[in-house]
């Protein structure tokens, strides 16, 4: 499975998003960021859970969240197979948290830009279609994250570049946060930049020989 950090690959059932270089990449970001034991983690938009697991196998306590009842499924079993207490919560991203604080919030979001269809997406493509801008949930993160962190508490999100991190690096500072660009990776295009490269070239947010996308992992911290 392309870009599993693991050591023991996920079981991916149908509809549920198979961890990829985004999840690599935030994965790579997680086991750079100090984190004393028992330290409160929150991952939301679990998917297989690969990332509570990467948290959890660092001794601390990781909430993970879903709103795809087969991915929060998913996820329980990953957990189980690996051994690790995960506390899996089914809701629409930070609503099952409410009044809670965490020590860390990782955050791989629906973030490729999509046509507008008049109707919101489902089935696979609530793990990646996220409006005709790529922020669908971007700017909700980026909006309700900073209440849910402690002070000295860190956000690490992971989007392409087409999906503009200046925005995401606006918005966070502009909620008090100090936040950059920490980590990049360019790949190739993936099968579903690959089927909408025509209408991005007509947005312009192609240029003519593109054929890789740029991924980057955003890092914001509350001062305390």
């Amino acid at each position: 499975m392309p870009g599993y950090p693991g050591a023991v690959k996920p079981l991916v059932p149908p509809g549920v998003y198979a961890p990829r270089e985004d999840t690599a990449l935030l994965v790579g970001a997680l086991r750079e960021e100090p984190l004393p034991d028992g330290a409160d983690v929150l991952d939301v938009g679990t998917g297989t859970g690969a990332l509570a697991i990467e948290a959890a196998r660092r001794g601390t306590h990781v909430t993970a969240v879903d709103v795809s009842w087969r991915a929060v499924c998913t996820a329980r079993l990953n957990t189980r197979l690996a051994g690790l207490h995960v506390r899996i919560r089914h809701g629409n991203l930070f609503a099952p948290v409410r009044g809670q604080s965490f020590d860390l919030i990782l955050a791989n979001p629906p973030y490729v830009p999509a046509p507008d269809t008049g109707r919101a997406p489902h089935g696979p493509a609530r793990s990646w279609d996220a409006g005709r801008d790529g922020r669908l949930v971007l700017d909700r993160i980026c909006r309700e994250a900073p209440d849910l962190l402690r002070p000295g508490g860190v956000l690490l999100v992971v989007h392409s570049a087409l999906s503009c991190p200046g925005r995401t690096l606006t918005h966070l500072r502009g909620a008090g946060l100090k936040a950059s660009v920490t980590r990049r990776r360019v790949i190739p295009f993936g099968p579903v930049l690959r089927s909408r490269e025509g209408w991005l070239r007509e947005r312009g947010l192609l240029s003519a020989p593109d054929q890789r996308e740029e991924l980057v992992v955003v890092r914001a911290e509350l001062p305390v």
